[in-house]
Parts: C-alpha cells; sequence; structure tokens
C-alpha cells in the first residue's frame, strides 16, 4: 500500500501550482474545473510517483491555525525526500535566495536524516530531507 496523493486547499492555486513544479520538479495536469460548483484543481506529479492535489473553491474557510510558529493536531507538513545531503543544502539554498523562509535547519536530526524546514507560498510546512551520512 502507497499514499496515492495528499491534498491542499489553496486560494492562490496557480502560485501554488507553480511553486511545486518550479522548485520540486512537479508535473501539473491539465486543470480541472467544475462550473457548476466553481472547484478547481490541478493534480502535480511527482518521479516516485506520489501526487499533490491542489485546490480552490469559492467558500472554503481560510485555516486559523498557527502554521508558522505553533505546531497542532493533524497533518503538519510535506516531506520531499533527496538522494544526498548536499541536495538538501542546495534546495535550501534555492529556496532562500528565491526569498522563502527557512524555518530549521539544514541541520542532522535525532533519528539519522538531515534536513531543512521551509514554507511554501500558502505558509505550509515542508521539509526536504536525505540519510545523513559523515
Amino acid at each position: 500500500m502507497k499514499i496515492d496523493h495528499v491534498a491542499i486547499w489553496t486560494t492562490q492555486l496557480e502560485i501554488l501550482k507553480g511553486y511545486y513544479v518550479k522548485y520540486f520538479n512537479g508535473k501539473a495536469n491539465k486543470k480541472y474545473t467544475n462550473k457548476e460548483t466553481g472547484f478547481e484543481s490541478y493534480f502535480v506529479s511527482f518521479d516516485s510517483g506520489s501526487r499533490l492535489e491542489i485546490m480552490q473553491k469559492p467558500g472554503i474557510p481560510e485555516n486559523l491555525n498557527d502554521r508558522v510558529i505553533k505546531q497542532h493536531q493533524g497533518i503538519i507538513h510535506l516531506s520531499f525526500g533527496v538522494d544526498n545531503m548536499d541536495l538538501v543544502n542546495r534546495k535550501s539554498a534555492e529556496l532562500a535566495n528565491a526569498g522563502f523562509r527557512i524555518l530549521r535547519g539544514p541541520r542532522k536530526t535525532g533519528d539519522g536524516y538531515y534536513e531543512f524546514e521551509t514554507l511554501d507560498p500558502d505558509n505550509n510546512r515542508i521539509e526536504v530531507a536525505a540519510l545523513f551520512v559523515e
């Protein structure tokens, strides 16, 4: 069994799709639109086979959790795995140079990974991680 996809509501459909395509090498399908409900979505696919569904629809309430500072119950982040620590460093520098906030890292974690945490354009928490190798 595998996770097929994770879905995110947004009010910035094109911006969020563009972020995952540009910075995480995702490939977006053609936008789906339901004219009756105003629902629009993209599936962004990754080389691993996993997908991210990015959705927009009028009337979806804003998330009231503080996703930047405080942790809360429920799904808290998406993690992208890369092949080595150098790729973690490069992706961190690329996102920082593009103006995205780096919350922590790159750093070695207690469970043997090397990672950093950042935020996507909607302030969803993102990790990029590789196995730590000395």
